[in-house]
């Protein structure tokens, strides 16, 4: 039965959603709501670099609180609203995963929940164990 859950190690969601989704079965798949630049106590961060960074970090929680590890994402997908960033997010992308390379999507849209949003990120992990 799959167990939705808040940490509280991540911002409380704005709506009907929750920040993750853990199924259990032969293995363990956790998919996280996209992660945005706003940190546990609700401060939404500016410009792209520490929103991105703080989306990472705010993704990464989700995984520590079902006692996953980096090598356990599968996928990512993310939504920039800035166009020339995209060289800024591989390098966060590529620091936050320290060398991990799973399947990724990355997306430039026309804009996001908030109009100070620049980036969202969406992960998914799975685990045997």
């Amino acid at each position: 039965m799959p167990r939705f859950f808040n940490p509280d190690t991540m911002p409380q969601p704005a709506s009907n959603y929750v920040q993750a989704v853990e199924m259990v079965s032969p293995g363990r798949r956790l998919v996280v709501s996209g992660q945005i630049g706003v940190t546990p106590a609700g401060q939404m961060l500016e410009g792209y670099r520490p929103q991105a960074e703080q989306a990472w970090r705010n993704a990464l929680s989700a995984l520590a609180a079902c006692n996953m590890q980096i090598t356990d994402i599968v996928a990512i997908r993310v939504y920039d609203v800035a166009p020339g960033a995209v060289g800024i997010y591989r390098e966060i992308r590529d620091l936050m995963l320290e060398g991990h390379a799973p399947a990724s999507t990355y997306v430039i849209v026309a804009g996001l929940a908030h109009p100070d949003l620049l980036t969202e990120i969406e992960i998914e992990a799975f685990s045997e164990h």
